[in-house]
């Protein structure tokens, strides 16, 4: 039985762990052949590497700053050496360094912004003429509903979302014509390992920010990278999805 991303090839940028993670198994699973990048996790990028061959698709592990533009170019050419093509591009990497405005330093700003919004220019610009060759590729942006809502003590967040948000439909509308779409998807609490360690009065209060009562999970981010990197959605480009239980309603 044909899976919707069978002979599909997938770049997930900082797929090691967490929502990454859950994406790229989830792409496997729906017949693509996936690439990771990782900044510095060697073992656990190796192993989602072996849980995706082990689903009978193929996989590489690449370390790979995305900050860095000749590192994005170098990834996007080992891919396609390898395996002729690149469909699918997910845009994943990022960090947080939360502070109020008046305590962050610059260099806080300066890491989180070049890490979460030039790295989607690099990976963006690095992947566009391999995809115009194909005229046909998915470029799926992971933003954040902070970027659409800002919030005290993330405005270095918040402003590199929400700055993913503006190329991403500048980059829609300059590749339409080639047949390249562009997509942010928009998170809203997610568990992950790295959410595990807060109290439960910080968990108390979220959940009860969140209309459906709950956080989500990766693979409910996973789900939707899966339909916009398929082509069940040829005709949506430009767009931010939210994924946030109502949180940004």
């Amino acid at each position: 039985m044909n899976k919707p991303l069978d002979d599909f090839v997938c770049v997930v940028t900082g797929g090691s762990r967490g929502i990454g993670k859950a994406i790229a198994i989830h792409l496997a699973k729906q017949g693509a052949d996936v690439a990771i990048t990782y900044a510095s996790s060697k073992g656990p990028a190796e192993d989602v590497v072996t849980e995706i061959e082990s689903l009978g698709c193929k996989s590489m592990a690449i370390q790979s700053d995305a900050s860095k533009l000749e590192e994005a170019e170098s990834m996007v050419s080992t891919v396609v050496d390898a395996w002729g093509k690149i469909d699918v591009l997910v845009n994943n990497a990022g960090i947080t360094r939360d502070q109020l405005i008046l305590r962050m330093s610059e260099q806080d700003w300066d890491q989180v912004l070049t890490t979460n919004l030039k790295s989607v220019f690099n990976g963006s610009k690095a992947v566009a003429k391999t995809m115009m060759r194909q005229r046909s590729g998915s470029v799926i942006n992971v933003g954040s509903i902070i970027g659409l809502m800002g919030n005290a003590g993330q405005s270095n967040y918040a402003a590199s979302k929400a700055g993913m948000i503006g190329f991403t439909k500048s980059f829609a509308k300059e590749f339409a014509s080639r047949g390249i779409r562009a997509n942010v998807i928009a998170p809203g609490y997610i568990t992950t390992d790295m959410t595990e360690s807060l109290d439960q009065k910080t968990l108390d209060a979220i959940k009860a920010s969140i209309p459906m009562g709950e956080p989500g999970s990766a693979d409910d981010v996973a789900n939707l990278v899966s339909f916009l990197a398929s082509n069940q959605s040829s005709y949506i480009t430009g767009e931010v999805i939210r994924v946030d239980g109502g949180m940004a309603m």
